[in-house]
Formats: structure tokens, C-alpha cells, sequence
């Protein structure tokens, strides 16, 4: 076989969500969620996988499996529980997480928000108030402030599209509305969010500041799809896309393709193998999708910040990294510049509506004593993160 090297300084990594793996956030809007009456939820995210208190021993794996960096979000909740009353004892343990991960030589990425917010937040219009950019800067000035320079890299939103459309266009994420009209506001409250939180982290840290998209490649099945997919993503990518032009890195989160025809999504080709999330199993989607954020936002440095497969079969996992990577290479061969590949996720976890049924992670989670147990797929892309080069 080839060997595919990569270029000194690429930084592979493993990643998770504070509320999908923490367990007892019960002060934000998805606890509230997963808790309503006629949820869509399958289950409640309760104790999660318990890493609040267990992520000493989560991190020194990742660090022993030959990881280099960790992607974790902090709580908004924990640490600002009522408006503008931030917690110091919250605040210090992410600090503690941050320390945790240089003491075990990882780079500590870190997400301000994860699809999460404060009750109160939610309370005060959400991602369609008027003062939500304003409040989620005034939180990330505090976060940059108490966590110290000890992060790598801010990412301000995780997937600001998949809220605004999820939450406020297709009503299965809090706050749970559908209106075409909120989610163009909620668009708007997240790009002016970013820029406002970018400059509030910029004033405290050195760090580079970006966000991650949920980028998906488009697969028109005739000319009238090709128009349909243009107008798909010019509600779900592009005006994020072009907010991060200014940025130091933009975060790519690829999971499959999406075959599209004049009616929208068609679904999964007839003989195509499937996901446990229903997806295709198309690890070339994230090729194609670096390639567009590198045009789109014209030369952008790439993050690759989340990439993965939810599957049983552990060898499919290999094979879609595998495959994935191989078009990432391909990408560089080009000059485009990407910074480094993160796989969702570390861990098997709470895995928003669907609850705990999808198995993304790299170390599986005993639901009934959290007892960690390692894949395969760890160790081989943990080796393959040790060596920075991948049999091709």
C-alpha cells in the first residue's frame, strides 16, 4: 500500500458537547426539551456519560491512544446561570479541563456554544432577540477570561445552521417553531453573534477564533435539482460561509451526501449502504466540502472539526475515516490549506433526539456503570494520528 503523509503541524483529534456527554445540565433549553410533553426526544440526556467528573481519565486516553488535540464545548448554563451572574466555580472547573489537556500534551479546542443555551436566554427570544448577540459576546469575553491562554482554538458557534433551521424552520430543535421567516432572523442573530463574540475573544486572547459549519455535499440528480441545491444552500451554508472569510480558520463538519432533485432531498440511493442515522455511507462528501469552504470563503484556512460514522460494525468505521482521509490528502495535494482532521466523537453519547442509540464514538459507554471500553477504531486512527501518515 501508499503511504500518505501529512504535513508537519497537522493536528488530528477526537471531540466532544458538554451536553452530550456531562450529564445533569438541567438549566438549559434542551433539558427543557427533552423533558416537554409530546417531545420529539427518545429519551432524556440525564447523567450522559458522566465526563463533568470523569474527563481526567477520558483525556489522558485520548492523549495515550496518540491524539494531539481535544474539541470540547463549555456549559453557557454552568457558567451563567441567571443573566449576567457568572459562576467562578464553573468557570475553574473548564480551566481544570483546559489545564488537564496541556498536562497530557493536547491542544485544547474549545466551542462556546453547542447547540445549548441558558433557560433564560431561551426565554428572552432566543437566537431571535434582539440583544443575543450582544449577551452571547458579554459570555464569551467571561469564558476567554477565565479559561486562560492555555486554549488553542475558539470556536464560537457549533453549527449556527443546523439551530436556525432545526429550531426555528423544521421545529425539531428547541425552540421548536417553523417559520421560513425566523429562521432567515436566527441566520442573522448568529452571524452578528459570532462577529460580536470573535472581537469580545480577541480582546482577552491570542487564540484563533472561528466557527464550525454543518456542511453537506450536494448531489443534484438532474439541472432542476442543481437550482434546488443552490437555493438549499444558500439558506444553510453560504451566509456562514462568507461570515468567516475574516476568520483564522473555518471549522468543516461533513458527515454524508445528499441526492437532490426539483422537489428537494430525495433520500438515500436504492443500494446505497447506510448509517445507523439513515445517512449514506459517503466518506467523499468531505472532500467535496472543504473544497467548496475553501472557495466560498475565499481561501479560508480549513478545520476539519467533526467527521465520523454512527455504526455497529467497528470495521466500517475504519473504512469511512479511511476513505475520508483520503480525499482530505487529496485536498493538500491541491493547496488547500487544512490545519487538521477531528473525529466525532471521543465517545458514544447522547446523540440529541435520537438519544443514546447512535454510536459515533471511538470508545464505547456502558449506559448502566459508564465503564469505557476502546474500539479498534481507536487505536488504528490514534496510530495513524501518532505517525501523521495513513496506508492508502
Amino acid at each position: 500500500m501508499a503511504t500518505r503523509t501529512f504535513p508537519a503541524g497537522f493536528v488530528w483529534g477526537t471531540a466532544t458537547a458538554a451536553h452530550q456527554v456531562e450529564g445533569g445540565n438541567w438549566s438549559n433549553d434542551w433539558w427543557a426539551w427533552e423533558h416537554a410533553p409530546a417531545t420529539p426526544c427518545h429519551e432524556p440526556s440525564g447523567d450522559a456519560c458522566d465526563h463533568f467528573w470523569r474527563y481526567p481519565d477520558d483525556i489522558a486516553l485520548l492523549a495515550e491512544l496518540g491524539f494531539g488535540s481535544y474539541r470540547f464545548s463549555v456549559e453557557w448554563s454552568r457558567i451563567e446561570p441567571e443573566p449576567g451572574e457568572f459562576s467562578r466555580s464553573a468557570l475553574d472547573h473548564y480551566r481544570r479541563m483546559v489545564e488537564c489537556c496541556r498536562a497530557n500534551g493536547l491542544q485544547a479546542v474549545v466551542t462556546l456554544h453547542h447547540f445549548t443555551s441558558p433557560r433564560w436566554f431561551a426565554e428572552a427570544g432566543g437566537w431571535v432577540g434582539e440583544d443575543a448577540p450582544f449577551l452571547f459576546a458579554r459570555f464569551a469575553e467571561q469564558v476567554a477570561a477565565g479559561l486562560g491562554d492555555g486554549v488553542e482554538r475558539w470556536c464560537t458557534f457549533n453549527e449556527p445552521n443546523i439551530v436556525a433551521t432545526l429550531g426555528y424552520l423544521a421545529g425539531a430543535f428547541p425552540p421548536g417553531e417553523r417559520d421560513r421567516g425566523l429562521r432567515h432572523r436566527a441566520n442573522a442573530t448568529f452571524v452578528a453573534g459570532h462577529r460580536e463574540a470573535a472581537a469580545a475573544l480577541r480582546s482577552v486572547s491570542v487564540a484563533p477564533v472561528g466557527l464550525t459549519l454543518a456542511m453537506t455535499q450536494m448531489w443534484p440528480v438532474d439541472e432542476a435539482g442543481a437550482e434546488r441545491a443552490a437555493h438549499i444552500l444558500a439558506g444553510m451554508e453560504d451566509p456562514f460561509l462568507e461570515a468567516a472569510r475574516d476568520d483564522d480558520f473555518i471549522g468543516v463538519q461533513t458527515y454524508t451526501r445528499e441526492r437532490v432533485g426539483a422537489d428537494g432531498v430525495l433520500g438515500p440511493e436504492e443500494g446505497v449502504e447506510t448509517t445507523i442515522m439513515g445517512y449514506e455511507f459517503w466518506p467523499e462528501a468531505l472532500e467535496a466540502t472543504i473544497r467548496r469552504a475553501w472557495d466560498v470563503t475565499d481561501h479560508t484556512p480549513v478545520l476539519v472539526t467533526e467527521n465520523g460514522i454512527a455504526a455497529t460494525d467497528d470495521s466500517r468505521r475504519v473504512e469511512y475515516v479511511r476513505r475520508a482521509l483520503a480525499g482530505l490528502g487529496r485536498c493538500l495535494d491541491d493547496g488547500i490549506d487544512v490545519l487538521g482532521y477531528t473525529y466525532w466523537s471521543l465517545l458514544d453519547n447522547f446523540e440529541w433526539s435520537l438519544g443514546y442509540g447512535p454510536t459515533f464514538g471511538l470508545v464505547g459507554v456502558d449506559r448502566a456503570t459508564q465503564e469505557r471500553t476502546v474500539k479498534p477504531s481507536a487505536r488504528w486512527l490514534g496510530a495513524v494520528a501518532r505517525a501523521n501518515a495513513l496506508d492508502v
